[in-house]
């Protein structure tokens, strides 16, 4: 009898479990798209060279890149590794720059960056936006509260 309410319990709170960890991963996926905003944003000012994240939204993968001679590349550290969106999120990027199938948002050494907002949309239709309203301004999460209440 216990076994038969234990299973009842479990099977209905599935689907809610199921949601809520998508719904984090959704979160979990714009704090670190953030992070590297401020990363690119910081390495840029520090070493006086432009700094870009790539996005690739068809392959569902970001990375870093800095420019070196005149050309952007890769990072030589964990940093320049792609990363890969989790699955279930689909990611938009608004953006004035971009270049075939990747687009950027640009770091420069000055400490301005690109205006931009990367939409990030999770399997609950849950929505959080990294976005930069002014190129003097950080990047910074909105979540989908406060999206809702503007």
């Amino acid at each position: 009898m216990v076994l038969v309410l234990i299973s009842t319990v479990l099977a209905m709170a599935a689907p809610w479990l199921r949601g809520f960890s998508g719904g984090r991963q959704t979160a979990e996926a714009a704090a670190q798209v953030l992070s590297l905003t401020h990363l690119a944003r910081s390495q840029a000012a520090a070493q006086g060279r432009s700094y870009r994240l790539n996005i690739d939204a068809e392959a569902k993968t970001y990375w870093l890149t800095m420019q070196q001679a005149g050309a952007f590349v890769e990072l030589d550290c964990e940093h320049g590794r792609r990363f890969q969106f989790p699955e279930g999120v689909s990611v938009t990027l608004e953006s004035s720059v971009a270049e075939g199938q990747a687009s950027y948002i640009q770091f420069y050494p000055d400490g301005r960056s690109d205006q931009a907002t990367i939409r990030l949309t999770g399997r609950g239709a849950d929505v959080y936006e990294v976005s930069c309203q002014s190129a003097s301004e950080r990047f910074r999460v909105v979540s989908p509260s406060e999206a809702g209440g503007s």
